[in-house]
């Protein structure tokens, strides 16, 4: 018996034992538990969801027909890979309404990632492949530290490259491109990092 079919497969129970300051995730059968995001991160996750909310989830200045909503769990799959995404979103013909439950198991038509150094490798590697494989039809990889934008499109099985945006603009990101979203706004509040010159205590 291999190493990996003798490996107990993590469970629902896992998730629901995990430490309330932790994100818990199972992902391929391994449960990944990582801390609340830190300041930059919460930042850009607000004002992304403070720019499409309005304009997608409720149509004042933009289409509408999405619903948006922030760290929904996700089970996807039949073993479920349980997925927290920090941002996700359906059209509003394929969940109408939010069901009375604390997990769905219908896939996202779009997913964002804030990456963290912490969870980079977690975001790309692995919740990246779980997204295609349920034909997540746009996934975006939002770094507050780099200050970039990542915007993948489904583009058969995997996905592909379709923008790349970084610092203080403005873009127009599919499947979001009725409106221009303000990248600036996302990390403009961050301190700065120390310069080489900065004086130390």
């Amino acid at each position: 018996m291999t190493v990996a079919a003798a490996r107990k497969r993590a469970t629902y129970q896992d998730v629901l034992d995990a430490p309330s300051n932790m994100v818990a995730e199972v992902l391929d059968g391994v449960l990944h538990l990582h801390p609340r995001p830190a300041f930059p991160h919460a930042l850009a996750f607000s004002e992304l969801g403070g720019q499409l909310v309005p304009a997608f989830s409720r149509g004042r200045g933009g289409p509408g027909g999405w619903l948006i909503l922030g760290e929904p769990e996700l089970h996807l799959g039949p073993e479920p890979d349980i997925v927290v995404p920090d941002l996700a979103g359906w059209r509003n013909e394929r969940m109408p309404v939010v069901p009375r439950a604390a997990y769905v198991t219908l896939a996202t038509d779009w997913a964002c990632e804030v990456i963290s150094p912490s969870t980079a490798d977690v975001d790309r590697a692995e919740k990246v492949p779980i997204y295609a494989r349920e034909h997540v039809a746009h996934v975006w990889l939002l770094d507050p530290l780099l200050r970039t934008l990542e915007v993948l499109r489904l583009d058969g099985p995997t996905y592909r490259l379709v923008a790349t945006w970084r610092g203080d603009v403005k873009v127009r990101a599919e499947p979001f491109d009725a409106i221009e979203l303000d990248l600036g706004v996302l990390w403009a509040r961050v301190e700065p990092e120390p310069g080489p010159n900065s004086k130390r205590g």
